[in-house]
């Protein structure tokens, strides 16, 4: 049942958007919305990448499907070994997987690539970044924020009884 702070519809341009950049290829402006709708099964954003960045690193989801539907700007979209010249109007699908549906968003054009993203919010999820060689851990109660959350390296691989006491 929505709350009284939910909305049934929502006009992204009236929202207070967050501007972040990370190094010389990663900058975005975006906010996260779907709890405002009052979801909690699907995360939405809206996001703004400005010419010649990406608003993630090339990542896979073991658990989550993601959806992007480009609303205005040009760039490529990088899936598994392909990449796909991507326009207003293209829609984006990043089904979970392993490295095969890992994905990226990359702004190659000349004026800012504007997208919607639409998550499926599982509370358990494994996300992987076959170009770093990382990978990411966590669950999430009740829809909020990661209540466990750990980055690794997946050549840095422990034996299941490593430390343990008695073993």
């Amino acid at each position: 049942m929505p709350s009284e702070t939910t909305k049934p519809v929502i006009d992204p341009s009236t929202l207070e958007l967050e501007h972040w950049t990370q190094g010389t290829l990663y900058e975005g402006t975006d906010i996260s919305f779907g709890k405002l709708l009052g979801l909690s099964n699907l995360g939405v954003s809206y996001n703004e990448v400005p010419p010649g960045k990406s608003g993630c690193p090339f990542h896979n989801h073991h658990v989550e499907d993601e959806l992007f539907i480009v609303l205005s700007g040009s760039g490529e979209y990088r899936f598994g070994t392909e990449r796909h010249a991507i326009a207003k109007g293209s829609v984006l699908g990043a089904p979970a997987g392993g490295p095969e549906t890992a994905h990226q968003i990359l702004n190659t054009g000349t004026e800012p690539l504007i997208y919607i993203g639409v998550s499926t919010m599982s509370p358990t999820e494994i996300v992987e970044y076959p170009d770093s060689g990382k990978f990411l851990a966590k669950t999430r109660k009740d829809g909020g924020y990661p209540s466990f959350r750990v980055i690794g390296r997946s050549d840095e691989s422990l034996d299941y009884w490593h430390n343990e006491p008695g073993a």
